[in-house]
């Protein structure tokens, strides 16, 4: 009985995980309850209480920040920016928070343009947080050819504002005492692409983040790369779109094979109407593009991605081609979420995109490759998918999904949430890099916490349960513009090596003409952890700080939930025999008076 009881819960418990392993739960009213409505536009701690809240553009108009909360709905509507608040006529582009005057307190971001006009220029306002409130605002008082990137230009870790004015010339905005000042960024014009994907990265692996930018001139659509050489940014060879593309997607930067570098994704369409779409690599230094996906084919239907519209209608946002990247499943390889369209013209829908070992002979220099997981039942259950992106709702180390639907003949998108019910025996490390303006001495008593930080580089390595050595490699808040939907902390797995990181690097931008690189280490870092660091003082690595906090694996649950099943079993056994012991009848003596005189007269007879 006992071996079959073990048997059965052994059973169950491999069962339902291999179910979960694959299954996404909708959490939406959890999450929500009735306000899964808008546009979710940004990420980030706004009252720095360590759990990251979600910025929401509402009617296009005004924003509503929900805060976490401890109880359901888990997400709650507490501080707007009402429309009044903007020039009229305007619709909100984008959020990008940060804390742009270097109080350690967060502020917020908005590019904004005219209702009226498809292709205006980018208005920028910020607005200013005091004590988890926004108090006041800043005008630019200057326009942008297109969305601004936010990036650490001079190394002050404070964020600055990066664009092309209408001169084509590339300017940052430094928000000094709250005023802006305005100064000439690179050595060169450049003919920025619209909708740009310019990046905040490091693409060189000296831990000081690079600046990539998209462009277009008369050769037609390519890339200019500027690597931060003694704290200024120096021009490289640029580099060209792959050929026979007609139509191209924003670019984006992982490390897609776990070399420890950053490689470069592109998705394309191969015909203006994106019958044919793929996705291409590019190494680091290497001209040369590699597909990592070209089957878009499901049985007999053609997908492919939602082509780009050239002149887009005033006053509706519009989505580029974009990935939007995260480990699903923790096994160190970066997965991505897209949206694809039936050629055919029967909907669009959200897939995710599994990174798989390469199959074929066309990327086998990368040696791995995208797979679309075409039979992801929840995520087909959302008809008209928009936007798809990765977000930690439960702060487990876990990514789950946020989907944005829009249904025919009504305005604004509908919010999804579905929780990621992966419960394989994976492992993570969780890393948030803040500004390290202050450390525990904050000026007013400021958490340093609620920080949006660009820049910030962070790389491990560690041997992986075969005794081969494994690494992985990620980048900060690298993009900001155009829904980039880019999360303020890095999860990077692990799969399932439980050992220990044997090291963690971690390396923030430096200050212009510097030649130090500002990077630290740590060493035995515990799986399943969430480190905060705090870069504090910025020039002093060896005095920075982490807070490290744990997350229990899954599979420590269900140990403890078959530690207790047993003991359980142990205890009903126990239970059962010490009834049985009960209820047996107890044998009865009699004794005769012969044989009790025979016990009793010698031991009086004895002397």
């Amino acid at each position: 009985m006992r071996i079959l009881f073990i048997k059965i819960f052994t059973f169950t418990v491999y069962f339902a995980g291999q179910y979960s392993a694959s299954a996404l739960q909708d959490v939406t009213t959890d999450l929500f309850g009735s306000e899964n409505h808008g546009t979710v536009a940004a990420f980030g701690d706004f009252n720095s209480d360590k759990q990251t809240d979600i910025f929401i553009i509402r009617e296009q108009s005004e924003l509503v920040i929900f805060l976490a909360d401890l109880k359901a709905p888990y997400f709650k509507p507490k501080v707007h920016i009402p429309k009044k608040a903007l020039p009229a006529n305007c619709i909100i582009t984008g959020v990008v928070p940060g804390d742009y005057d270097g109080d350690s307190q967060m502020d917020v971001l908005l590019t904004v343009q005219l209702k009226t006009k498809a292709t205006s220029d980018t208005m920028v306002f910020v607005f200013w947080g005091n004590n988890q409130t926004l108090d006041g605002q800043a005008d630019l008082n200057k326009t942008f050819v297109d969305q601004p990137l936010i990036m650490d230009f001079n190394g002050d870790m404070i964020p600055d504002i990066f664009g092309v004015s209408a001169d084509f010339s590339t300017e940052v905005c430094y928000l000094t005492g709250r005023n802006a000042v305005w100064q000439a960024a690179l050595s060169s014009r450049v003919k920025m692409r619209v909708p740009h994907s310019n990046a905040f990265i490091d693409l060189n692996k000296d831990f000081t983040a690079d600046l990539f930018l998209t462009t277009q001139d008369d050769n037609g659509l390519g890339f200019e790369t500027w690597i931060s050489k003694d704290g200024n940014f120096t021009k490289t060879q640029p580099g060209r779109i792959p050929e026979n593309v007609k139509k191209v997607g924003q670019s984006c930067f992982v490390d897609f094979d776990g070399d420890g570098f950053q490689d470069h994704l592109l998705p394309v369409c191969l015909d203006d109407a994106c019958h044919r779409s793929a996705i291409y690599l590019s190494k680091p230094g290497e001209p040369e593009w590699v597909p990592v996906l070209t089957d878009f084919q499901r049985r007999e239907t053609l997908w492919g991605f939602v082509p780009p519209q050239t002149t887009p209608p005033a006053g509706e946002l519009h989505n580029p081609i974009t990935l939007h990247l995260g480990d699903y499943n923790m096994d160190g390889f970066p997965d991505a979420l897209v949206i694809l369209r039936n050629t055919s013209g029967s909907g669009q829908q959200a897939f995710l995109l599994e990174n798989v070992p390469c199959d074929n002979a066309s990327c086998k220099d990368v040696g791995r490759m995208f797979r679309v997981h075409w039979d992801q039942s929840d995520l087909g259950a959302i008809p008209g998918a928009a936007i798809a992106t990765f977000f930690d709702i439960y702060e487990d180390g876990i990514l789950d999904m946020i989907v944005l639907s829009k249904e025919e003949g009504k305005e604004g998108f509908i919010i999804h949430a579905l929780k990621n019910n992966f419960e394989a025996d994976a492992y993570f490390v969780k890393v948030i890099v803040l500004s390290g303006l202050c450390s525990n001495d904050c000026p007013g008593n400021v958490k340093p916490f609620g920080v949006n930080q660009p820049g910030p580089y962070v790389s491990y390595t560690t041997v992986d349960s075969n005794g081969y050595l494994k690494n992985a490699s990620a980048g900060q808040l690298s993009q900001s513009a155009h829904l980039s939907l880019q999360l303020p902390y890095t999860v990077l797995g692990l799969g399932r090596s439980a050992n220990f990181l044997d090291h963690l690097y971690v390396g923030i931008p430096r200050p212009l003409g510097d030649k130090d690189v500002r990077k630290q280490e740590w060493t035995a870092i515990i799986p399943n952890s969430q480190l905060i660091v705090i870069p504090y003082p910025h020039n002093e690595p060896r005095s920075w700080s982490a807070k490290l906090y744990l997350t229990p694996s899954n599979i420590v649950l269900l140990t403890a939930i078959a530690l207790i099943g047993v003991c359980v079993f142990i205890l009903v056994i126990i239970g059962i025999l010490h009834w049985q012991e009960k209820s047996e009848p107890k044998p009865v003596m009699f004794w005769s008076e012969q044989c009790v005189s025979s016990l009793i007269l010698p031991t009086i007879a004895s002397p």
